[in-house]
Order: C-alpha cells, then sequence, then structure tokens
C-alpha cells in the first residue's frame, strides 16, 4: 500500500494487478466501521467528515468505486458486483487483517450513483462478500432503483434522464450515447472552471431561492462561501475522470444490469440489518420514486424526507448521520 505526499489518498494494490484507491478517517482502530460509496463524478473523499461520525467513534472509510478517479477500472471479463464485492473484501480484509468476518461491525451507505453499490453489497451473496454478515445497516442517500426490476423507472425521468441512462440509452448499440456524451463532456470538464460551470447547470442553477439560502448557510457552517464550495466539488469531477472515463461509461449499463440479487426476494438473514432512505422531494436526478420502490421492496427499509433538491441531503448530514447510528454511543 502506498500513500499520495500531500494526499490522504490511499492505494491499495489488488490481486489482479489493479489499483483501488481510498480515504479513511475517525478512529483507524475502531471495530464500528462506516462504509462509504460516493456518487456520479466524484472520488472517495474523507477530508470533510461529518462530527457525528467522529463523535461516535466509528472507522470511516471511502473507496473510490472502480473506474472512477485512482481506481482502476473492472476487467473487462468480471461482472461489476463481482468486481465490487472483491475489492471490498480485499480492502476491509487489508484494513481487519485479524478479522475472522465477523467481529467488526459495518454500516454501509452510498450517495446518488453510490447507492447502486452499497446495495450490490446489502444483497451479495456471503460467500462472495463476507462482510456482509458484519453489515448492521445500510443509508442510501438519494437513492436509484434496480431498473432491471421497478419497470415503472422511467416516468419519474426528466427527458434528459430518460434518453441516458433511461430506456432510450439502453436500446441504442455500442453504447453510442455514452460515447457521444463524453466527446461532449470531456471538453467542457478540460479545466476546473468548466467543471464548474457544469455543476451549476444539472444542480445549482436548479435551486430555488429557500434552496440557495440553506446551501449557503451549510457552506458557511463549514467555513466557506459558497462559490469554494462549488471549488471544491469541481476539482473532485476533475480527478474523477484524470485517469479514465471508464466509470462514466460503464453507468447506464450498471443501472440496468442484474445487481446480483432482487430486493424483494432476499432471505431473512440479509434483510436483518435495517436502512433508511432519505428522499429530497425537489430531486430531478434520483426522484423520491426510487425511494419509495425501495421501502416497497425491502423488508426493513424507511424513508426520511427532506426538503430541496439533489444535493439537499449534504445539509442535514448531521441529523442523518446521528438518525442513523443511533445505537452507537
Amino acid at each position: 500500500m502506498s500513500t499520495d505526499v500531500g494526499s490522504d489518498e490511499r492505494f491499495l494494490p489488488l490481486r489482479d494487478g489493479r489499483t483501488l484507491a481510498y480515504e479513511e478517517a475517525g478512529n483507524l482502530s475502531s471495530k464500528t466501521v462506516v462504509l462509504y460509496l460516493h456518487g456520479f463524478f466524484t472520488v472517495g473523499y474523507a477530508s470533510e467528515t461529518s462530527p457525528v461520525l467522529l463523535s461516535k467513534n466509528v472507522h470511516f472509510v471511502t473507496p473510490t468505486l472502480p473506474g472512477w478517479g485512482n481506481t482502476s477500472p473492472p476487467p473487462p471479463s468480471t461482472l461489476y458486483h463481482d468486481c465490487l464485492t472483491s475489492d471490498m473484501t480485499t480492502l476491509l480484509s487489508h484494513l481487519y487483517p485479524d478479522s475472522n468476518g465477523s467481529d467488526i461491525k459495518l454500516y454501509i451507505a452510498g450517495g446518488s450513483l453510490g447507492t447502486v453499490s452499497a446495495q450490490m453489497l446489502y444483497g451479495a451473496p456471503y460467500d462472495k462478500f463476507p462482510f456482509g454478515r458484519c453489515i448492521s445497516g445500510m443509508l442510501l442517500l438519494g437513492a436509484v432503483s434496480p431498473f432491471r426490476y421497478h419497470k415503472d423507472y422511467a416516468k419519474c425521468m426528466t427527458w434528459q434522464h430518460y434518453i441516458i441512462p433511461g430506456p432510450v440509452s439502453r436500446y441504442i448499440p455500442f453504447n453510442l450515447l455514452t460515447h457521444l456524451i463524453k466527446f461532449v463532456l470531456v471538453r467542457k470538464l478540460a479545466t476546473i472552471e468548466g467543471a464548474e460551470a457544469m455543476l451549476r447547470a444539472t444542480v445549482f442553477d436548479r435551486m430555488d431561492q429557500a434552496e440557495r439560502e440553506e446551501f449557503a448557510r451549510w457552506s458557511e457552517e463549514r467555513g466557506r462561501v459558497p462559490e469554494d464550495t462549488v471549488r471544491t466539488m469541481a476539482e473532485n469531477v476533475i480527478k474523477s475522470t484524470s485517469k479514465s472515463w471508464e466509470g462514466f461509461m460503464l453507468t447506464p449499463s450498471l443501472l440496468h444490469s442484474d445487481w446480483g440479487f432482487r430486493p424483494d426476494a432476499l432471505d431473512e438473514e440479509h434483510s436483518r440489518p435495517r436502512i433508511l432512505l432519505t428522499a429530497s422531494k425537489d430531486d430531478h436526478m434520483s426522484p423520491v420514486a426510487y425511494a419509495h420502490y425501495l421501502a416497497a421492496n425491502y423488508k426493513n427499509a424507511r424513508i426520511k424526507d427532506v426538503d430541496g433538491g439533489h444535493m439537499s441531503s449534504s445539509y442535514y448530514m448531521d441529523e442523518v448521520w446521528a438518525e442513523f447510528l443511533a445505537d452507537e454511543q
């Protein structure tokens, strides 16, 4: 394992010659682990860990997912969910080399696109993800439902998302639409300023006045003006595609793929860990219908509604973490 000089990012060599990047914070020797899986166009980032997590004395681990940032894409012949379970098993085994697979308490969390990977781990067979037996709960922020089984997933999409990653992209061969979008985005995201412009157009310009004020308050509580927050997010956008665009290219097929299980068909042991979903009322990227589908199909799930758009769960994260980790003193 190596650590990049001047960075909190760590690099774990994998058995297949690939590399897994991750960051961590909190009590690194704690046997209570929060594994957070990031969303679209970003990377594992632990520099602004919630004070609630620090007060709970947990080990906060946030890997960069396959094909994003400094983490290698999945091998061509390997299904995404098999790659993910293998990578996360290797990471947790590296962090807890003396663990027998049952002596840690694992909480899985994901935001936006990361909720897909979180669910894959939650539902994975234990022979593929032995640490699944350690899961005590799953937190899904702006959740995405499995398009393969959620037959009405497209009804609440914007027209842009209906095209990609929605039904249109599924039926156009050779991933041509994704290649076209990539061709456009490569130029737009060549600079920090271009990444900021994309974030403003897709997220921040959609905010109403009340959410703009909430976003400003949230930024200021963290010692920043809103422009600084946008700049940090833009830097992570650039970093997420600095080595490869494979994470982006994989996204449509990932959302439509077999995740290795059906939410409504999990056995009692897999269904034991409780699930908390946050649903932002005006989220055009992860519509509330996705959270409601998941709550209806997982056996042990409930929804926490919040006001605002795609970013709004962030404003309430201290409250959400406290609620999710209520059993941790």
